[in-house]
């Protein structure tokens, strides 16, 4: 790791967007092949196009797995507490609320759907703002539910294309 001192993203990042269309800050690929069983969920290796994020997937033992490795349940939750936790500490940033003890825990759970009889996903958010107020923190969670791209792709879908490439 290189000598440069991590610090949050400027306050300019929660300025409203006004183009016209989407627009990519940042673009990745994760590729994810079978592995031994030639399931991604119970075998996967995940790998990111930067290598940067290089792991084995396992699945869980209460699916009949090992449970030896790190699952698509996990990642997902990760990737949702992280992002949360971004946005909230910008927007406290702005209050000033202290935001260094600050937790956001996500609970993820892969269950069947009762609407079509196949799978889905349930999540839970459980954020810890301690010495916040609890009206203050409220307002805080609402207004970054509202700007986290995890929170909004919960609550609206998100845009997918799914397509068979050569």
């Amino acid at each position: 790791m290189d000598n440069e001192r991590l610090r949050p993203p400027p306050l300019t990042q929660l300025d409203k967007y006004r183009g016209q269309g989407f627009s990519a800050l940042y673009t990745t690929t994760v590729t994810v092949s079978g592995g031994e069983a030639a399931h991604g969920h119970a075998s996967g290796i995940a790998r990111s196009d930067d290598d940067n994020l290089i792991l084995d997937l396992r699945l869980p033992a209460a699916l009949g797995g090992p449970g030896s490795g790190t699952n698509p349940e996990q990642l997902f939750a990760a990737g949702y507490a992280a992002c949360f936790h971004g946005p909230l500490s910008l927007v406290a940033k702005r209050s000033p609320v202290d935001m260094a003890n600050a937790t956001v825990a996500v609970e993820v759970s892969f269950g069947r759907d009762p609407i079509d009889g196949g799978y889905a996903l349930f999540a839970e958010l459980h954020i810890r703002m301690p010495g916040v107020e609890r009206h203050v923190a409220e307002a805080l969670v609402r207004d970054t539910e509202r700007l986290c791209p995890y929170a909004k792709m919960a609550r609206e879908g998100m845009h997918s294309v799914v397509s068979v490439v050569d």
